[in-house]
């Protein structure tokens, strides 16, 4: 018994069904990147038979094309596939990717639908080889996560250890993808987990590095857009990274306004939903006749604006061309992601601002504008900041990208409820929160919020005198709301509650009963070193709404009584801690000179 109360009071939960969990996300890490392999490749085929008229597989950029006028058919055509493929195949496989694999995760038990996983990275697939100003990031942390869950949906494992396996693909698709392990992990932590324990994030990170292990034969080697790496960064440049980050942030509210401001206009249309893309595919066809570089993933766009080859004018042009025929697609539902776009988005405008900049160089601005712009649009900071360097591999801006993500993060706490990702889960009528901390509840053993001073009753005492009792409002039995029964050794042997003394009271006659009749012997207990978190769990469990606590090496000898109130307790003391404001040294200071001031006093001017 000792061992196992041991165990419960360690710091970490996991056990070794951890390893099960890595042995699966090993294979589904390995699928993964198989998984980005097709995706890339499919997006590309569709690329040049699109834009091209060419069976081929080769990476060719949509701005390249030669269409002319009729450019503008092709994305009509792919939202025209888009809105039946949703229509009549699965409506989960509109949107952006991350929202999904968010409601399957915390609405869903972390299940996914078997056809979701082959019609998600099918319908993004055409949405971007035809036009889509998507990235591919979304849709692969979707299909990663779909093929996750169906793995944890093959065995015996618990919802927890399902949501597990389902974010160790979608981080698997992420790391292969963007040559980004460690991004990926933790994208998992701060965005799909919403939680930070071993049991999770080891499999996730085993998952996320054998993806990025089998990316180097398939897709070749990272970083994805190296650049020269930044040293000696001054104060002068922190600051001026501050006001990127500041004006990020905004963007990043700007953008993410823009956006649901387009789905709320869809949705008064008196058209089905089913040709929405097609009416978003127009607007993505009139803005590449306009603006090309708005067509696709736009990888080739994002290396420019870092090689500092766009820049001035020609940066916030891009920068509301694209901005705005993404927000349209977007919401329109068509099938795409969120975060290539963000990160040319960003780069634009901090290409914009380098001409503004004193010091540093286009590309560390564009840099920095375009880690904030994406930290900040999503709330994930360290994941923007840690995806930036693996993308770039310049670890001398890690001063900077701090500076300017935090900044970012910030504005877009204080200005905006919701992220782009969140706000689409709540307006599905739910409400998610991402202020992770450990539950008080398992901060607090029950000892210590235990009654010891428990009123307690003879098991020779008759129900009609217990009731009497409870009638005059004797003070001892004030407190509570049942009472442990000891025998006459002291011993418990029973509880009984004001319940089930109005129970007995309306069976019959209670003059020839005792306590014990009327009680319950079968105690449901909780012991001083047990968590209250598990004490809760057997009141829920059982419906009962108070545990005696017993000694554990003597479970007849009576130590407390864990009610309610205990259990409350327990949760209201973080709660006076992050409210209750005690007074300061200076507010002490200032109130022993108030109450030192003599009556009458006047102070000179």
């Amino acid at each position: 018994m000792a061992e196992r109360a041991e165990d419960r009071l360690a710091d970490f939960t996991t056990d070794t069904r951890v390893l099960l969990l890595c042995a699966l996300a090993v294979v589904i890490g390995g699928v993964g990147a198989l998984l980005a392999y097709a995706l890339l490749w499919l997006i590309d085929l569709i690329t040049n038979a699109a834009f091209f008229q060419t069976l081929s597989a080769v990476h060719r950029s949509p701005s390249d094309n030669g269409l002319g006028y009729l450019v503008i058919l092709v994305p009509i055509v792919g939202g025209i596939v888009i809105g039946f493929m949703a229509r009549f195949g699965s409506e989960k496989i509109r949107g952006h990717g991350i929202p999904e694999a968010l409601e399957a995760i915390l609405i869903g038990r972390s299940r996914i639908q078997p056809n979701v996983a082959v019609l998600k990275p099918v319908s993004s697939a055409i949405s971007i080889g035809t036009g889509g100003p998507f990235g591919a990031e979304g849709p692969i942390i979707m299909t990663g996560g779909a093929f996750g869950s169906l793995v944890g949906q093959l065995f015996h494992l618990s919802p927890a250890e399902r949501k597990t396996l389902l974010v160790a693909g979608a981080a698997a698709g992420m790391s292969a993808v963007f040559a980004t392990p460690i991004a990926a992990v933790l994208l998992a932590v701060e965005l799909l987990l919403f939680e930070w324990k071993p049991r999770s994030f080891i499999p996730v990170s085993a998952a996320s590095l054998v993806a990025s292990t089998l990316r180097v034969p398939l897709l070749g080697a990272g970083p994805l857009f190296p650049v020269q790496m930044h040293s000696h960064l001054g104060a002068g440049i922190l600051l001026e990274a501050l006001g990127c980050g500041l004006i990020a942030g905004l963007l990043s509210g700007l953008l993410t306004t823009l956006v649901y401001a387009f789905e709320d206009l869809f949705g008064k249309l008196k058209i089905h939903w089913m040709w929405w893309p097609a009416i978003g595919g127009l607007c993505i066809g009139v803005g590449g006749l306009v603006d090309p570089r708005v067509l696709g993933v736009g990888y080739d766009i994002i290396r420019s604006l870092l090689q500092g080859k766009i820049q001035g004018p020609a940066a916030i042009g891009l920068l509301a061309s694209k901005g705005l025929v993404w927000a349209v697609a977007l919401g329109s539902g068509t099938s795409g992601g969120v975060l290539a776009p963000l990160l040319m988005m960003g780069g634009a405008i901090g290409a914009f601002e380098a001409q503004w900049i004193p010091a540093g160089d286009i590309g560390l601005w564009t840099m920095v504008s375009m880690a904030a712009t994406m930290g900040g649009t999503m709330r994930s900071p360290l994941t923007a900041i840690i995806f930036t360097l693996e993308l770039t591999n310049d670890t001398g801006a890690l001063p900077a990208l701090l500076c300017a993500c935090v900044a970012a993060h910030a504005v877009t706490v204080l200005l905006m409820r919701r992220s782009i990702l969140t706000e689409k889960i709540v307006r599905r009528g739910y409400h998610i929160t991402r202020e992770y901390s450990i539950d008080p509840l398992q901060l607090f053993r029950v000892k210590e919020m235990m009654d010891t001073n428990v009123p307690t009753i003879p098991a020779s005492m008759g129900l009609k005198e217990f009731a009497e009792r409870i009638e005059r409002r004797d003070p001892a039995l004030q407190r509570h709301q049942a009472y442990p029964i000891l025998d006459a050794e002291g011993s418990l042997v029973g509880i009984i509650t004001r319940g089930d003394l109005m129970r007995a009271m309306e069976r019959g006659p209670v003059e020839s009963q005792t306590v014990i009749d009327a009680g319950s012997t079968n105690l449901i207990v909780a012991h001083p070193d047990d968590l209250v978190q598990e004490a809760a769990s057997k009141m829920i469990e059982h419906d009962i709404g108070r545990l005696v606590v017993v000694d554990p090496e003597n479970p007849k000898r009576l130590v407390g009584y864990l009610g309610r109130p205990g259990v409350l307790g327990a949760r209201l003391k973080p709660h006076q801690e992050e409210n209750v404001r005690e007074p300061g040294w200076l507010t002490r200071r200032q109130s022993r000179t108030s109450k030192r001031r003599p009556i009458g006093f006047r102070r000179k001017d």
